[in-house]
């Protein structure tokens, strides 16, 4: 008796052959989502409203091999060991001078659209001059107190990568 096409699918014969596809497919899997693309679930307001509390995405690991962070840029940085990450976007790269005055953010002395951001509060931070092999990070949700923010200078290799979506 011959088993139809969908019987061979749903229970099909345990061979080698099948064991090692599992294997691969399983290999697969984990290498992709420990390696390249890395699940995270977001925890806190900080990046609201681009990304809210709970939400679902990707760390594309990938995204930083061949090209630099540019301003705008959403990145996931290395926080503390592998893992506690922060989403943050990228607003002053090496070299720029970044300064908010009254909520409003100036990068080498010139306003920066903001169109991410709702709300803002007044912040003011002196001017101060991003250092080589680092960007200035900040997140989107500025309706607090500045105090209130992880915020800053980054090294270039504290960032994992950047969001997939």
């Amino acid at each position: 008796m011959v088993a139809s096409p969908m019987r061979r699918f749903l229970f099909p014969e345990l061979n080698r052959r099948f064991l090692l596809r599992v294997f691969l497919v399983a290999l697969g899997a984990v290498v992709v989502f420990t390696q390249l693309l890395v699940p995270l679930r977001i925890e806190g307001h900080s990046m609201e409203p681009t990304y809210t509390d709970g939400g679902f995405t990707f760390c594309w690991r990938g995204r930083y091999w061949l090209a630099e962070p540019a301003r705008g840029d959403v990145v996931v940085i290395r926080f503390a060991g592998r893992q506690v990450t922060l989403l943050k976007r990228v607003v002053a790269l090496a070299g720029e001078t970044v300064e908010f005055q009254d909520g409003v953010l100036l990068v080498n002395g010139e306003r920066v659209a903001e169109p991410y951001v709702n709300n803002p509060a007044r912040w003011n931070l002196a001017p101060r001059t991003v250092e080589a092999g680092k960007v200035y990070v900040v997140g989107d949700n500025r309706s607090v107190p500045i105090e209130r923010h992880h915020m800053g200078q980054v090294e270039r290799n504290r960032i994992l990568g950047g969001v997939l979506w």
